[in-house]
């Protein structure tokens, strides 16, 4: 799986494309132009992303190079992701969140 994270390219707003390969890239990766996603994605990277598996860590870094609008109509319920992958990392975010 190692080969497939070093294809994950993120492209930031100002268009410059990187490798998420470090923590601070997925950190900064995690800094959207929605304060919704952002509550969402930078607790994640801090409290659970060490504890995923490698396979997990990567569809994690393919749901950051998604696009925003996609993104919030995912985590609010609004549309269903088309990928199951990326689906199964929504809804392990989204449980991570709810409160009991």
């Amino acid at each position: 799986m190692a080969d497939n994270k070093a294809q994950v390219v993120y492209v930031d707003q100002s268009g410059t494309k990187f490798q998420l390969d470090s923590k601070p890239k997925l950190k900064w990766a995690c800094r959207r132009g929605m304060l919704e996603l952002d509550v969402l994605f930078e607790p994640f990277v801090d409290e659970a992303y060490d504890a995923l598996t490698d396979a997990q860590k990567y569809v994690f870094q393919r749901l950051l190079a998604c696009e925003d609008p996609e993104l919030f109509a995912w985590f609010m319920g609004h549309e269903e992701c088309p990928d199951a992958e990326l689906k199964g990392m929504v809804e392990i975010i989204l449980n991570r969140v709810k409160v009991a």
